[in-house]
């Protein structure tokens, strides 16, 4: 298949109700031999997998990349130069080497954003007012999470919904004012940013003594964790502490986990239980492996997690994790960074996919 071809099947993919398995699995197969032939680093490391599109026969075999490589190689079907977008990772592992997808068109990361968050932020709702704790994407064109927020602004959020994050930090008179009108008013509103502009957030109320209740139909998302860049709080207190300072209910705080080396994000149904379950759209398919053998392990127990995203088609679409987690009913438990043995075997498949490359 071409890339036009590769994207067209794609864009009719992610419009569809769902998919079967089966439907996945052609699609992730086609996906897999594009990448094979157009990605060089990949096709060595297949090769050395004893991986190739003739002998591949489900997405479950395709092997899948540790996401580390991304910071030492350019993995893309696409020259570097003729990508629409290049997203960067935030560089705050490995010294500050940041890892690159490129994009040959974001139409299709658009689709794929677009329609997973109206089904999992949006559900009922066609638009909301919203308040954005996070830099646009005019500062950090490179950030797939300033783009992906840009996205929510421009479908789903109000004419009246703005930005809050200047250069020097949050703009709290701003952010109270929002949240003021939005008890005053009791229209709905809706609070996204990064976990740790959270934090900042409830340190400044904590200290100005102030808390809101905001009206029915309000929710708060965060994403990213705390990277360093606040005081690091755990996911009961975290959510604890946000339904209390705006009066949100748990089940209303809805956490995404993304990562700029996917096309697709997951989604919970709130938090009102900690580790919440984790599920993705009908376009994206997880495993949890034990990396030091390359086997699911047993359902129930903790693995490295691994994604098959079709939307990541320019890269790779299946990665390998550095994520701890456990499969569950409708979907899995995020259980933070791997360690141990499980993160000795995320280093092991680094080391041997850059050998691969490089032979």
């Amino acid at each position: 298949m071409t890339q036009t071809q590769i994207i067209d099947a794609l864009l009719a993919f992610i419009a569809a109700d769902g998919a079967t398995e089966d439907e996945f699995n052609s699609l992730a197969l086609k996906l897999f031999v594009y990448q094979f032939e157009n990605n060089l680093p990949y096709r060595q490391f297949s090769l050395q997998r004893a991986r190739t599109p003739r002998t591949t026969k489900s997405w479950r075999d395709i092997p899948a990349v540790p996401i580390n490589v991304f910071k030492d190689l350019t993995l893309s079907c696409c020259a570097p130069e003729d990508a629409e977008r290049t997203f960067m990772t935030s560089g705050t592992t490995m010294g500050g080497i940041r890892g690159k997808s490129h994009h040959p068109t974001l139409a299709v990361y658009d689709a794929s954003m677009t329609k997973n968050f109206k089904q999992r932020f949006m559900r009922e709702r066609e638009t909301i007012r919203m308040g954005i704790l996070f830099p646009t994407e005019d500062i950090m064109p490179n950030s797939s999470l300033a783009h992906y927020l840009a996205l929510a602004v421009r479908h789903f959020g109000t004419p009246d919904s703005n930005y809050m994050l200047q250069e020097n930090g949050i703009d709290f008179a701003l952010v109270f004012d929002a949240l003021e009108r939005a008890e005053a008013t009791g229209e709905s509103y809706a609070l996204l940013g990064a976990s740790y502009s959270f934090v900042h957030l409830m340190d400044e109320m904590q200290r100005l003594g102030k808390s809101f209740v905001l009206p029915a139909g309000s929710r708060l998302f965060d994403t990213g964790g705390f990277k360093g860049q606040s005081r690091e709080v755990g996911p009961d207190d975290f959510y604890n502490q946000l339904s209390a300072s705006f009066g949100v209910a748990r089940r209303d705080c809805i956490n995404m986990y993304g990562m700029t080396e996917l096309s697709s994000q997951f989604y919970d149904w709130g938090n009102e239980i900690c580790p919440s379950v984790k599920s993705g759209p009908h376009w994206i398919r997880s495993r949890v492996i034990n990396p030091l053998t390359g086997l699911d392990v047993p359902r129930g127990d903790t693995g490295v997690l691994v994604h098959c995203d079709l939307a990541h088609f320019n890269i790779v679409s299946t990665i390998l994790t550095e994520d701890a987690g456990v499969e569950v009913d409708d979907g899995f438990l995020l259980l933070g960074r791997a360690d141990g043995a499980e993160a000795q075997g995320c280093s092991m498949a680094v080391e041997e996919f850059l050998k691969a490359a490089q032979a």
